[in-house]
């Protein structure tokens, strides 16, 4: 059963049950709700939401293709979690994605696309809430890239993104990585609002990859101090 229960809508007996569900469970995962390892016990979730086990069996089942889920024999389904070696795969195979995503969209975007991405990216700077700025983050990404007409890498990029949302999240409350985040969206805007494409995609890497490293040299800081041995009192 999970510490905290989850905040969802009442998922109603329809054909869109398991959807709502997928949907509640997706979002505890990325947000940080439900933690890596955590227990999915179907009668628990299904009793949460007020729903019956199929819809939850069928959402549980779609979040394990995603990689957010895993399944073990005699356990169950748990939360999947990611190593720092993956993280960095995942973020580095993001910025080659996201990096020709903008770089097509940005000849497609037009006043309104743009003015789109100014409102989410304001809403991210101003947000105070930690478990909105995985959220309002991806938004922001999300407005740019919707011109691409590349959707196959659209999906794969958002696939990527659901493996690592968590953990950069994390990253940015715990070395507050926020204002440099805030500083490198507003250059990300301001590439495509002047049309030059090629330095909006080499901004939206660097932005991926630097959040990516400063995630990586902190949790290598915290492995160090795990394994740091106790130094022995010293005995006259």
């Amino acid at each position: 059963m999970p510490a905290t229960p989850i905040t969802l809508a009442r998922a109603t007996p329809s054909p869109s049950a398991a959807d709502q569900v997928y949907e509640a469970l997706h979002r505890a995962i990325i947000t940080g709700q439900l933690k890596d390892g955590e227990p999915l016990r179907q009668e628990e979730l299904a009793r949460q939401l007020h729903t019956s086990r199929i819809p939850v069996r069928e959402a549980l089942n779609r979040l394990e293709q995603h990689g957010l889920v895993q399944i073990k024999r005699f356990h169950g389904y748990t939360v999947a979690g990611h190593s720092r070696a993956e993280v960095e795969e995942l973020c580095r195979l993001r910025a080659l994605l996201e990096g020709e995503l903008i770089l097509n969209a940005v000849p497609r975007l037009g006043a309104e696309a743009l003015a789109d991405a100014k409102r989410r990216c304001q809403a991210f700077s101003k947000e105070a809430d930690p478990v909105r700025w995985g959220e309002l983050n991806r938004d922001f990404h999300r407005a740019l890239y919707a011109e691409a007409g590349m959707p196959h890498h659209l999906q794969a990029a958002v696939a990527a993104l659901d493996r690592t949302e968590r953990y950069l999240v994390d990253q940015l409350q715990l070395t507050d990585g926020r204002a440099q985040a805030r500083a490198e969206h507003l250059a990300i805007l301001e590439a495509c609002a002047a049309g030059d494409a090629k330095a909006a995609a080499r901004l939206t890497r660097q932005h991926i990859l630097g959040a990516c490293e400063r995630f990586s040299a902190y949790m290598q800081a915290q492995e160090v101090h795990a394994i740091k041995p106790k130094r022995r009192a010293h005995k006259p």
